[in-house]
C-alpha cells in the first residue's frame, strides 16, 4: 500500500512504514492535484499536517483512500465527520507535539517581557549608533516568576504549559469548559517530582486575575477573545496565541495594544493563514513566528512515528 505524505513525515516515520511494508510518497502535490494523484497512484493513506485540506471533494473522488492522518492536534483542515461517515479512518497524533507547543509559548513569553521581539529588530539597525539609547528603552524588563499565567484550554498542551510555568515559579490558574481538574507533575533531578492539582476556574475570573493569558483550544466559530474580554483582563497583560487563528479577535486585539491594554502578544497563528494582516505583522509589540507550535526535530519525530503506528495497526489485516 501507499502512503502519500503530502506536507512531509520525518525519517524516523518513513523508515517505520517501509518497515511495515508501506511505500511513502514525499512528493508535495498542490491542492487542486491531491485527489487526481491519489488515485493516479492508488494511494490508500493521505498524511496532512496543516497545509493540505482533504474536503469533501476529495473523499468522495477518491474511492480507494483508507486513512486521512493528520500529523498534530487540530483536524479543522479535514473534513472528519464526513470521512468517517464514508469508512475512511481519520486520525491524529494529540500527544506527540504538546511539548514542543509549549516551549513556544515561553519562547514569546520571555520575548515579551524582555523585548526581545523589538532588541531582535532594532540591534541590526542602531545597536552601534544607539547602544545606550536601547538599552534604556529595554531596561523595564519583568520577571515571570512569581506572575500568574492564566490558561485556556487544559488538555494535553494547556497542561504542558502549566507544568513548565510551575517550574519557572508562576502562578496557574487555568479555565475549560470539559476539563474540571487535572494533576500536573513537575518532574526534577535524580527521579524526585511534585504533583500539583489544579482546578479550572471560570473564564471570567482567569480574565481578572492573570498577568499573561495563553490559549489552547480548537478551532471555534466565535471569539474566545474579543474587546469584551480584552476589558477584563488587567492593564498591562501579556497575551499569547499557539493555538489556532481565529480564537482572538486580531482587530480587537491591535486596539489593545495601541492602547497600552495589552503589553505585548505573541502570535504563532492567525486567521488569515498565510497571509497574516500586515498591522499584526509590523506592530511593534507583537512576537511572531509562522505556525511553528509543532515544528521541533523531537515533535516531528514523535509524530511521524505515531502516525505509522496507527496505519500499521488499522491496516494490516488489509494488506
Amino acid at each position: 500500500m501507499k502512503v502519500l505524505a503530502n506536507d512531509g513525515i520525518s525519517p524516523s516515520g518513513i523508515k517505520a512504514l517501509e518497515k511495515g511494508g508501506f511505500e511513502v510518497i514525499t512528493t508535495k502535490v498542490a491542492q487542486e492535484q491531491v485527489a487526481n494523484f491519489i488515485n493516479t497512484n492508488q494511494v490508500s493513506v493521505i498524511l496532512v499536517r496543516s497545509a493540505t485540506k482533504v474536503r469533501k471533494d476529495i473523499i468522495d473522488n477518491c474511492p480507494n483512500l483508507k486513512i486521512i492522518g493528520r500529523g498534530g492536534v487540530g483536524m479543522d483542515n479535514i473534513d472528519v465527520a464526513y470521512a468517517r461517515e464514508k469508512g475512511i479512518h481519520v486520525i491524529n497524533t494529540p500527544a506527540s507535539s504538546s511539548e514542543s507547543v509549549a516551549e513556544l509559548v515561553f519562547a514569546h513569553l520571555f520575548s515579551g517581557v524582555r523585548f526581545l521581539y523589538d532588541a531582535n529588530r532594532n540591534m541590526p539597525l542602531e545597536g552601534d549608533t544607539n547602544f545606550e539609547g536601547l538599552k534604556k528603552a529595554y531596561a523595564n524588563g519583568i520577571e515571570l516568576r512569581g506572575k500568574t499565567l492564566g490558561i485556556i484550554g487544559f488538555g494535553r498542551i494547556g497542561q504542558a504549559v502549566a507544568k513548565m510555568a510551575l517550574g519557572l515559579g508562576m502562578k496557574v490558574i487555568a479555565s475549560d469548559k470539559y476539563v474540571g481538574e487535572a494533576v500536573i507533575r513537575v518532574d526534577f533531578y535524580n527521579g524526585q517530582f511534585i504533583n500539583v492539582d489544579i482546578v479550572t476556574e471560570p473564564m471570567e475570573d482567569l480574565l481578572k486575575h492573570s498577568d499573561f493569558v495563553t490559549l489552547h483550544v480548537p478551532a471555534q466559530d466565535g471569539y474566545v477573545i474579543g474587546r469584551d474580554e480584552l476589558n477584563i483582563m488587567k492593564d498591562n497583560v501579556g497575551i499569547i496565541n499557539a493555538a489556532r487563528g481565529g480564537v482572538i479577535d486580531e482587530v480587537a486585539l491591535v486596539e489593545a495594544l495601541d492602547e497600552g491594554k495589552v503589553l505585548f502578544a505573541g502570535l504563532d497563528v492567525f486567521e488569515n493563514e498565510p497571509t497574516p494582516e500586515i498591522k499584526l505583522l509590523m506592530h511593534p509589540n507583537i512576537s511572531l513566528t509562522p505556525h511553528i507550535g509543532a515544528a521541533t526535530l523531537e515533535a516531528q519525530d514523535r509524530i511521524g512515528t505515531e502516525l505509522a503506528e496507527q496505519i500499521i495497526s488499522l491496516l494490516k489485516t488489509e494488506k
